[in-house]
């Protein structure tokens, strides 16, 4: 599999001081594919990520982008093709919705310029799939928690990128919020090719709308393949602790897990 058709990691390790955060990957993450990482708390998803955005460098190994280490692409050049949802958003100043979405074309803006009109266009289609923009002109400061990460996520599709990563980027939103968000995100894979990386903790979540999932434990992937495969009680069980049953599920068609929440 060439690593010019997306991402490849190649034997990456990477510790905090002297506490392992990942441990020898090997993977290649292909386009157009909702991909979905799972695994317990610490086990190393978000430092995944910072792989694939260059914000951290491996200790061993090499991460690769379109056949070119990470480590080689201008941030800038980055940015255009990899736009990241983050799972926390802070802000001290007085923008507006609008503003903070513009900042998603930024990478496409000349120093000292003015947005062009594309810029703006890409602005108000992103608020609008969203459904933000009625309130473009509000300070985000104001805003609460989950209107904040809506606007987070404007910001990333107005990047125009053909890779887009979430951090458990609808953690803070309620059910319809996040239908609507990863509604959006697996019409990109399915209508443009786009590709789709994403930290989830709800495993429901990542069975209805994943092509594929990426366990991870311990710093490990210990199992990546397409979801209907890989998403089985023995694996839930081995990864997470918990009893489960996996099953076809007629309302949602996809796969669902119950879980035993009493033992």
């Amino acid at each position: 599999m060439s690593a010019a058709s997306g991402f490849e990691l190649s034997g990456v390790s990477f510790a905090y001081g002297s506490t392992p955060a990942l441990v020898d990957l090997d993977l290649c993450l292909t386009p157009g594919k909702f991909y979905g990482i799972v695994g317990p708390n610490g086990c190393g998803k978000t430092t995944f990520l910072d792989m694939l955005t260059g914000t951290k460098s491996p200790d061993l190994g090499c991460v690769t982008f379109m056949d070119r280490p990470v480590s080689e692409y201008r941030r800038r050049d980055l940015a255009r093709l990899v736009a990241l949802v983050p799972q926390d958003f802070g802000i001290d100043f007085a923008y507006t919705v609008q503003e903070v979405v513009l900042m998603g074309r930024h990478p496409y803006i000349s120093r000292f310029a003015s947005p062009s009109a594309e810029d703006w266009r890409q602005v108000d289609a992103a608020m609008a799939a969203i459904g933000i923009s009625h309130f473009k002109d509000r300070f985000v400061n104001e805003l609460s928690g989950g209107e904040k990460q809506r606007v987070v996520v404007a910001r990333a599709l107005a990047q125009q990128t053909r890779f887009l990563l979430f951090d458990e980027a609808t953690s803070s939103l309620d059910v319809q919020y996040t239908m609507q968000i990863f509604n959006v995100a697996r019409n990109l894979v399915r209508e443009e090719g786009r590709t789709v990386i994403a930290v989830i903790h709800n495993l429901n979540l990542a069975a209805a709308y994943c092509d594929e999932i990426i366990f991870m434990q311990g710093g490990k992937v210990v199992a990546c393949g397409p979801s209907d495969s890989v998403l089985e009680a023995g694996m839930i069980k081995k990864v997470f602790g918990v009893e489960s049953r996996v099953q076809f599920d007629d309302f949602s068609k996809t796969k669902q897990i119950s879980f035993r929440y009493w033992s």
